[in-house]
């Protein structure tokens, strides 16, 4: 099994990697290079500590700004030369891509354009806010998954039962940003019902308690938002393999038993039902990592998302970079866990069977 889990993770490294590549060639391609924006708010007639450059002037300053950033380099190892003749060049290491490798090897993720602060801290820094957002919602997303679908997997009928099933259709088919944005008109809205804060930083003198406790209070509505998100993705096809299992001969056997249908669910049903789910249980991660840019930004919470919108929108490239190597690897992460699930729960992928 280590053999096999070690070529998996080879796998899922070598993905990431390319994907990260291709993302990093990708942004020094794209229009708006960042001494473009850096030149624009120098020359900003409305800023009154700028004064208008001139040619030469904006020039040298572009020349000085690619060195710093280190720019002025050929992006990879083989370029093509402007030109009717188009050939092309080989730079050896003397590249920007070669450049970034190594740095990242030795564990630098570049530094940020905006202020020059490390992207690796910032993205440490707003992990704080994503990770106990996105661990909680993806733990109470399972969990009321699993109490909803042993609930709804019983015999058929019912009011009540009819009334989740609606709603849930309802959830799934409504984007994420709706669903938060009806959240919060309904439940932070001083015309409406205000009984959770929607921003703010929270006041100077409270303690750390009073402070947790408000910061507890701002992540309600971001978290009901990707709870309710998800939460149709997992319960609906758990339902289904539910009363499937419960049609199979070993229910039958149990039930004439005597066993009642919640024990058949619960002992028998249930663990042959999750294996199926892994997949989206796999896709639930990146899904929660997605989910937490839309209301990081609508609730302006600190966090990773609104640190990489905000890196998007001011073509801070070393920044996007960065979120999107972090995504990437959560995402093949998510994917190498549910094989070693698979691995661990069905014998038959086993390399031995």
């Amino acid at each position: 099994m280590l053999r096999w889990l070690i070529a998996r993770l080879g796998r899922a490294a070598a993905a990431a990697w390319l994907i990260a590549s291709l993302v990093f060639i990708a942004s020094r391609l794209l229009p708006g290079s960042p001494e473009q924006q850096a030149l624009a708010e120098a020359g900003d007639l409305s800023r009154p500590a700028a004064g208008v450059l001139s040619a030469a002037n904006q020039a040298q300053n572009r020349l000085a700004l690619r060195r710093r950033l280190g720019l002025e380099l050929p992006l990879f190892y083989v370029t093509r030369s402007p030109g009717p003749p188009g050939r092309w060049q080989w730079h050896g290491t003397a590249n920007q891509y070669h450049a970034w490798v190594v740095a990242l090897l030795h564990g630098d993720w570049g530094h940020s354009y905006r202020d020059g602060q490390p992207v690796l801290a910032l993205l440490r820094q707003a992990l704080v806010y994503s990770l106990p957002l996105a661990g909680a919602a993806a733990g109470l997303a399972v969990g009321l998954a699993l109490a909803l679908a042993l609930y709804l997997a019983q015999e058929p009928g019912g009011l009540l039962r009819q009334v989740v099933f609606t709603l849930l259709s309802a959830l799934q088919v409504m984007p994420l940003f709706l669903l938060a944005l009806g959240l919060l008109l309904l439940l932070a809205n001083p015309d409406f019902i205000n009984i959770l804060p929607a921003a703010g930083q929270g006041p100077a003198d409270a303690t750390r308690w009073q402070l947790a406790g408000y910061w507890a209070a701002r992540a309600a509505l971001p978290l009901l938002s990707l709870v309710l998100a998800v939460l149709p993705e997992l319960t609906l096809p758990l339902v289904a393999l539910l009363r499937y299992e419960t049609r199979a001969g070993y229910a039958t056997t149990a039930r004439a038993k005597g066993l009642t249908a919640m024990q058949i669910l619960r002992r028998h049903a249930l663990p042959n039902a999750v294996l199926p789910l892994l997949t989206t249980l796999a896709d639930l991660l990146p899904t929660l990592a997605a989910g937490v840019v839309v209301v990081e930004v609508l609730f302006a919470l600190p966090g990773n998302g609104r640190l990489l919108a905000e890196a998007a929108a001011a073509h801070d490239y070393p920044l996007v970079v960065g979120g999107v190597l972090l995504t990437a690897g959560a995402r093949l992460l998510g994917l190498v866990l549910a094989d070693v699930l698979y691995f661990l729960l069905d014998p038959r992928l086993r390399p031995a069977a």
